[in-house]
């Protein structure tokens, strides 16, 4: 895959010997120097893409050291017109403070938050903050299944597929396997309406509607049987049931403590620099 590549990069390594006699490059075989600055064979290999063809890598390598060759050359030009930097030095420098205080907060974060939430903890957040948690789109539990229409036992199917009890969906999860073309059990999970009346050609002005109020349906088409039972539905903008609030529900939850937890541990450094005097207000 790297064949064409290994040309390029010998070919433009030649072009750099004599750099590479100048400079300590630590190891590095330059590919590129630009005003000094230089572009390494191991910088190149890093960046590139996996999987990639041969053809692919060639055009990908020339086009990263052409961009490379333009920035540095674009810097130098800003550096040479921008001969005041100290705003830049001091954008920098609050920058890498930035850096270093969010490292070091999520470093704590993930110390003593990462798993650190009960689910019974979750579940009162939840309880207590509902109305966070509206549906957007109909949901849906229930039983699906898509047979041909000269599959066998279609009256055990009618049976099988309106009953919710273990034995129907054990028989339904046999048969499947042979007889059905498609086949979703979700009893025991909520998931949104349109991802399973998408695979049924349901003619109706309100599909929700018709869904809500049929429940057990089945429609065939010139090939097929669709057979659904719905045995729960909410419609939008009811509350989320919590199952499938909890994603969101911590997220927010989670969030909600790491601000509590951070705010509390500046509040602790605040104390303990007071108490050793360590902050000194001079107006």
């Amino acid at each position: 895959m790297k064949i064409y590549i290994t040309f390029l990069i010998l070919f433009v390594s030649l072009l750099c010997t004599s750099c590479a006699e100048k400079h300590n490059h630590g190891g590095k075989t330059p590919l590129v120097e630009v005003n000094g600055n230089f572009l390494y064979q191991e910088d190149l290999q890093q960046v590139l893409p996996v999987p990639i063809s041969a053809d692919d890598s060639v055009l990908f390598a020339e086009h990263y050291i052409r961009n490379w060759i333009d920035n540095v050359l674009l810097l130098d030009k800003a550096k040479s017109n921008i001969p005041d930097d100290k705003e830049i030095n001091r954008l920098v420098e609050n920058y890498r403070k930035s850096l270093i205080v969010h490292s070091y907060q999520q470093e704590l974060i993930n110390q003593k938050l990462s798993n650190n939430i009960s689910e019974n903890e979750l579940m009162s957040y939840y309880e207590n903050h509902k109305t966070l948690f509206k549906l957007d789109r109909p949901i849906i539990k229930g039983l699906f299944i898509k047979v041909p229409l000269n599959a066998p036992q279609l009256n055990d199917v009618r049976k099988w597929y309106k009953s919710e009890t273990q034995d129907a969906a054990d028989k339904l999860e046999k048969y499947r396997f042979q007889n059905a073309v498609n086949y979703a059990y979700f009893y025991d999970h909520w998931v949104p309406m349109s991802e399973i009346v998408d695979l049924i050609p349901i003619k109706a002005d309100s599909i929700e509607d018709f869904v809500n109020k049929k429940r057990q349906i089945e429609i065939k088409d010139s090939a097929y049987y669709y057979f659904l039972n719905v045995s729960d539905f909410r419609t939008k903008g009811e509350e989320e049931p919590y199952e499938f609030a909890r994603p969101d529900a911590f997220d927010l939850y989670s969030n909600m403590k790491q601000v509590e937890y951070l705010k509390q541990v500046k509040e602790d450094l605040y104390r303990q620099a007071i108490k050793k005097n360590k902050i000194i207000y001079n107006y």
